[in-house]
């Protein structure tokens, strides 16, 4: 009988069993002291001023566009190679979306195109960190910095920023590292998502976070705290201080809080965490050793002098010093969190690639596709966007196959995805599956 590889369970332990039972034994379920304690573990992880904990990487991106007062008669840019989150964030608040082809080759929008999409009513740059590997901020800041003369700011916040904001779509980049630099602080602000598939889960879930830029962290996560509750002034823990039952709306805000049973889930993941990013770097490993024979164009997730800098037990002094210099040294160094396994089957189509699909899942193996491009969706089809002008997107669309990787894997799970692999693409040829 042919073994079973889902694609991406979550990885719970009884540690994490445990913290929700002792969550639900409390007596306090949604926002309150777990969610708040969770918060600020996210920024000593990162390294960030200041994190807000929501139920979604959605809700986060949502979030910071209205920080950044963008709304109606405003454009946002985004990459044509994503989840609708990256762009469906930009509808909600009521701008206009404007997308980018990605880079011939690569999964990352291409920056040379960039200038060209760049209006005056540009307010915001949405990037993604797709299957957890950031995306080249060097190259991005620099185009950015390029155009700064025509950068026109509208609110205070907007303000701060001497070029155009960046809000890294980071939902598959938690953990990961750019120049050494930790995901959350590269980007001016950027999103996480916690959802059931993601390395770091709270079942549903997300963060936004930022980096320090000349105005008040406070304030702007109290406004980010008002936004995710109705626009209320006070949340449930804040209410039961004796006589402080009166609230006040300030304004008609969402409701995308993140509740203490979800961040119960996190805060076991976050001390878990070191060691689920060693394990999926070994993983990728293992993959990329596998397959190396095989022609299939695989993504590229840790460079030579890349690492993942969380470590799973305390440096001594010496340790930490020679880290700190490596790191000053490092000018090229990127670590992905390790979060999706994405190879192209180059030279095939998307039928050749739908039957390899296929084929392993026959044989247990439950393999997946990251993306088919936005303007090939229906409701952004009728917002206008069509493929046949993001060509190099649906180049790499047409044979991508996403496999399974997850730290519920052993070393011979790997191994036999990746036999399956090859035996599937060898029938399919076989069997004469158009080119």
């Amino acid at each position: 009988m042919a073994r079973k590889i889902p694609f991406s369970p979550p990885d719970i332990t009884q540690a994490e069993i445990d913290e929700v039972a002792d969550t639900l034994r409390s007596g306090w379920i949604t926002t309150g002291p777990k969610t708040k304690r969770f918060e600020k573990e996210l920024s000593a992880f990162m390294g960030t001023p200041c994190t807000a904990a929501l139920n979604s990487a959605t809700a986060a991106l949502e979030c910071a566009l209205r920080v950044l007062g963008i709304g109606p008669g405003d454009e946002v840019i985004t990459s044509a190679y994503t989840y609708t989150s990256s762009a469906s964030c930009i509808l909600h608040v009521g701008a206009t979306p404007v997308m980018c082809d990605v880079k011939p080759g690569t999964y990352e929008m291409d920056y040379d195109r960039l200038p060209e999409l760049i209006t005056d009513k540009t307010r915001a740059i949405i990037p993604v960190d797709l299957a957890g590997r950031m995306i080249d901020y060097d190259r991005l800041f620099e185009v950015l910095d390029s155009v700064s003369a025509s950068w026109k700011p509208q609110t205070d916040i907007q303000s701060a920023y001497t070029r155009i904001p960046v809000l890294a779509d980071g939902a598959h980049s938690f953990g990961a590292s750019y120049h050494c630099v930790t995901s959350g602080n590269v980007a001016d602000f950027t999103a996480f998502s916690f959802h059931a598939v993601k390395n770091l889960t709270t079942a549903e879930g997300g963060a936004l976070t930022w980096r320090e830029a000349g105005f008040d962290s406070d304030a702007v996560y109290k406004d980010l705290m008002l936004m995710s509750l109705h626009g209320q002034n006070k949340d449930a823990l804040a209410k039961t201080h004796a006589g402080a039952w009166e609230y006040d709306i300030k304004f008609p805000g969402w409701k995308c809080n993140m509740t203490d049973i979800m961040a119960s889930l996190g805060l076991v993941q976050l001390k878990r965490y070191p060691g689920m990013l060693a394990r999926r770097r070994a993983l990728v490993s293992r993959y990329e050793a596998n397959l190396a024979d095989t022609g299939v164009d695989i993504i590229t997730h840790y460079s030579e002098d890349g690492a993942n800098h969380h470590e799973t037990a305390p440096l001594t002094d010496e340790q930490a010093a020679a880290k700190r210099a490596a790191e000053a040294a490092s000018q090229t160094g990127f670590a992905s969190s390790g979060h999706l396994m994405l190879v192209r089957l180059t030279g095939h189509d998307s039928d050749f690639r739908n039957a390899v699909i296929t084929e392993l899942a026959e044989n247990g193996v439950a393999a997946n596709v990251h993306y088919k491009p936005l303007p090939m969706m229906t409701a952004y089809r009728n917002l206008g966007f069509d493929i046949a002008n993001y060509p190099n997107a649906y180049e790499q669309f047409k044979n991508e196959i996403t496999l399974p990787l997850h730290t519920l894997l052993s070393d011979d799970d790997v191994d036999y995805v990746c036999d399956q692999f090859k035996r599937a693409i060898a029938i399919v040829e076989a069997n004469g599956a158009a080119k």
